[in-house]
């Protein structure tokens, strides 16, 4: 373990300038330069950290008290994995995160937005709290604390107890009060030192994609159980800032919504028609009820036997924050055989550059996301909660890993979080996804995110350059330079 702080800071030692430690000359030459002259000066207040969640990098998946997640059950249900890994190790982060908090500390990110899992603290999913899981959430804190980083939790990423979908999982209404007991359970205990508490991580999201196609856990199809998954999600958001609100006054409480432009695939109205059912599912969905208290008018007869009096009262909730994660945008075409309003996804448009997902790259569509928030709901107080790019790293070369279109993507989008700000948008600050290569869902261990590598073997961490060109930011900013 101590190997990996010395590789860290030999990294670091050869600096350019006394108040910027840097990677040697060598390797800042082969990464991104520093911002260039006129890129709009981010606030001296601008939050600056890096997220992860907590099936993707803790492992110790049956280790203190800890019961089955429907993650869990779906990476072990052959064939649902691209690569057949599960998360029972992923990151080591339960043994190693005192080694991890070391390095966030180390490379200098202010900030964690980590995740919480509800098997860990409540293994049934209702009932009695499991001590043993809080006692971990506990260190993590008190030494993100000790080295002057501000944790934020997400109380739900993704990750189910079993025993909950055994009972109907977002389908059953009762979820709502069962996620309302696990907030105040995880809440009442760490609530002195955590102030900021996002309820849910991208619920449109996991309701798509878990409930809806079924190539995420739980594994669920069909429009029913999307329809029913995503009302049950956002109610429970609103029933666990409400108890979260009665526990403490002084929390600053939100939740991380995944946004993106939607644009159409072509020209063809039935194009044009079919992207805006998919923004009302992908975004809106989410936006609407939280901001205006009502469903989107295209979907309203569709989630209207589901909302009984004083749903969507509850789920307008007032926030103190909404996290954004942003990626990119979408092109939708007509699909009269898709589930989701029978829309999906299209070609893109000739030499849109992408990721190594297919994802298409356009930093102005964070500017524009931030614009809608602006616009159209309020211009509530936004952290970009997750940014990041997937590329095939090339092995280290001493000591860092070269991602040189993964250091250009954050600096693109860094940019615009600079144009955006300028614009008259409240955004407050960055979180870069991810800290450490994970398990990346239904890709398994093939896809990397992170701006540090793992070695998924030997646990090995070691810094990319996108990693030293953010640490390079971050300490500009809290010295107090320009970057």
């Amino acid at each position: 373990m101590l190997r990996r702080r010395d590789l860290l800071l030999s990294a670091l030692a050869a600096a350019s300038l006394p108040a910027l430690p840097l990677p040697t000359r060598a390797q800042t030459a082969a990464a991104a330069p520093l911002l260039p002259a006129g890129t709009p000066r981010l606030p001296a207040d601008f939050v600056w950290g890096a997220s992860t969640s907590a099936y993707q990098i803790e492992g110790a998946v049956t280790e203190g008290g800890r019961k089955p997640s429907i993650w869990d059950v779906f990476a072990h249900t052959p064939g649902r994995i691209a690569d057949g890994t599960t998360g029972d190790v992923a990151c080591d982060h339960y043994h190693r995160y005192a080694d991890d908090v070391a390095l966030m500390g180390d490379l200098g990110f202010q900030a964690y937005r980590f995740s919480l899992a509800w098997p860990r603290v409540m293994p049934e999913g209702t009932g009695p709290v499991n001590a043993a899981g809080l006692d971990f959430y506990d260190r993590l804190v008190d030494s993100l604390l000790a080295r002057g980083i501000q944790p934020m939790a997400c109380l739900y990423h993704w990750d189910l107890p079993q025993a909950l979908q055994e009972r109907g999982g977002w389908r059953n209404r009762d979820i709502a009060h069962w996620f309302a007991d696990y907030a105040t359970a995880a809440i009442g205990r760490l609530g002195d030192r955590v102030k900021p508490w996002a309820m849910l991580n991208e619920p449109s999201v996991h309701a798509i994609f878990g409930h809806g196609f079924g190539n995420h856990a739980p594994g669920l199809t069909g429009w029913d159980s999307y329809v029913k998954a995503q009302h049950h999600l956002n109610l429970a958001q609103g029933t666990g800032i409400a108890a979260a609100r009665a526990l403490r006054a002084d929390l600053k409480l939100g939740t991380v919504l995944s946004l993106q432009p939607i644009f159409p695939a072509s020209q063809d109205p039935a194009d044009i028609a079919a992207a805006a059912r998919f923004d009302a599912c992908w975004n809106t969905i989410n936006l609407d009820p939280l901001f205006h208290g009502r469903y989107p008018d295209l979907f309203a007869e569709d989630f209207a036997p589901l909302v009984k009096p004083g749903d969507l009262e509850t789920i307008r909730a007032p926030i103190d924050f909404l996290g954004v994660n942003y990626y990119g945008p979408s092109y939708i075409k007509h699909d009269p055989n898709a589930f989701l309003g029978q829309a999906s996804w299209g070609a893109l448009p000739p030499n849109t550059p992408q990721t190594l997902l297919g994802w298409p790259i356009s930093a102005q569509g964070m500017v524009d996301v931030l614009a809608r928030l602006r616009d159209a709901y309020g211009n509530p107080p936004v952290f970009i909660t997750e940014n990041g790019a997937c590329y095939e790293d090339p092995a280290p070369v001493d000591g860092v890993v070269q991602d040189p279109a993964r250091t250009e993507y954050i600096r693109a989008h860094l940019v615009a979080a600079g144009q955006a700000i300028a614009q008259g948008c409240a955004l407050k600050g960055y979180y870069v996804w991810s800290l450490l290569d994970n398990f990346e869902w239904a890709e398994g261990e093939r896809r990397r995110f992170g701006v540090v590598r793992v070695d998924f073997a030997s646990q090995q961490r070691t810094p990319k350059a996108s990693g030293l060109y953010l640490s390079q930011l971050m300490k500009a900013a809290r010295a107090g330079a320009a970057p």
